[in-house]
């Protein structure tokens, strides 16, 4: 696999975005790039991932509506995104994700509750970015891309072979932090992969409102860098293009941006009402590029797919809703004094002090 990049300057991407698999089901007669696709074992993996991911997406919106959880961003629509940009990361690579990002954490192996215990108000952070090579979800737009090549440099001084893949939204793109990211890994040359996941919207500012660039890939060649446009709804081409993407980052060739043409199905958070600033004929339009429906349908006419097989895959989903149901109806047990727990290495003593005395309230309040 490889993406082209020109001797001399850098060549602007396509403005036909990268697809393999059309919106019907049928190999596209798209340019590829040179990418390479997944195999049918690879994409039949693939595709069992974003059936779980949708019914998990779907599952947790329900609970939010249920008031068992404050707030959630689903990330419905965007699955292939998520599944293949995460799928295609080696075990010792990291992950910079943003808060809509919670089906790349169920992708990398985060158990639900660890995924939601920052949406119940549980904790920042529910799971252990050590063990699971996840830094945690970003909620401020864009810092996250700045860790990503933070990180990156510094695995690049210790030669320890790691990539960096982060994501972030066409309205991030719009924030200094993700300029400055950009520009840092191109002059460092860090092996981080910039995965723009353009779904259309910065919560309610459409597109053509943030930017009158023709395509957001074209920034690439800006920083000096490679960039490529795919259809953010096609699992093989983003399986492709990052593949190709962190090998081009091992092989020390440095940073690449890729944007992935996609949308957000659902509204931006279950606090917002999506029906103010777009209308059903949008939506409507998008769900006829489901990215679900068009690899399941490339899968059974290649027949790596069939009735029975299709019928696990969706029995294996409903146990996987079912323990996000019983996750969220477990009463966690909560420690207040944690909160003073893993914010400085060495302890200040004003915090100490605090501490001491929110434990004083608390084993007071035990006595009445």
């Amino acid at each position: 696999m490889s993406i082209d990049v020109p001797t001399t300057g850098r060549a602007l991407p396509e403005l036909q975005p990268v697809r393999f698999i059309g919106a019907n089901g049928q190999p596209a007669d798209t340019d590829t790039a040179g990418l390479t696709p997944p195999s049918l074992s690879t994409l039949l993996g693939l595709y069992r991932q974003m059936v779980h991911v949708r019914r998990f997406e779907a599952q947790v919106t329900a609970l939010t509506k249920q008031g068992r959880l404050a707030t959630y961003p689903s990330a419905a629509g965007q699955e292939a995104t998520e599944v293949g940009a995460t799928t295609a990361l080696g075990p010792t690579d990291w992950l910079f994700p943003t808060y809509r990002d919670s089906a790349a954490l169920l992708t990398r192996g985060v158990p639900v509750a660890e995924i939601l215990a920052a949406f119940r108000g549980d904790w920042h952070c529910g799971f252990n970015p050590y063990e699971y090579h996840i830094s945690p979800a970003a909620t401020p737009l864009a810092t996250q891309t700045l860790h990503a090549t933070g990180y990156a440099m510094a695995s690049k001084l210790k030669r320890r072979g790691e990539c960096t893949l982060t994501f972030f939204g066409d309205g991030a793109s719009s924030e200094g932090d993700a300029h400055e990211a950009l520009n840092f890994a191109s002059v460092w040359q860090t092996p981080t992969v910039f995965v723009l996941q353009n779904n259309q919207y910065a919560i309610s500012t459409p597109l053509r409102a943030q930017s009158n660039a023709t395509m957001f890939a074209d920034r690439a060649a800006g920083y000096g860098i490679p960039g490529i446009r795919v259809d953010g709804n096609d699992v093989a081409a983003v399986f492709a293009a990052v593949s190709a993407a962190l090998e081009r980052a091992r092989d020390g060739e440095g940073p690449t941006l890729i944007e992935c043409l996609t949308y957000r199905i659902e509204s931006h958070t279950n606090s917002d009402d999506p029906t103010r600033y777009r209308d059903s004929a949008e939506v409507d339009h998008w769900k006829q590029l489901d990215p679900i429906d068009r690899v399941e349908k490339y899968l059974r006419s290649h027949g790596a797919l069939d009735d029975v097989g299709n019928e696990e895959i969706l029995a294996s989903a409903e146990v996987l809703a079912a323990s996000v149901r019983d996750a969220m109806n477990t009463d966690s047990e909560l420690d207040p004094t944690e909160i003073f727990a893993h914010v400085y290495a060495n302890p200040r003593t004003h915090l100490r002090e605090q501490q001491a005395i929110l434990e004083a309230e608390l084993a007071e309040a035990g006595r009445r």
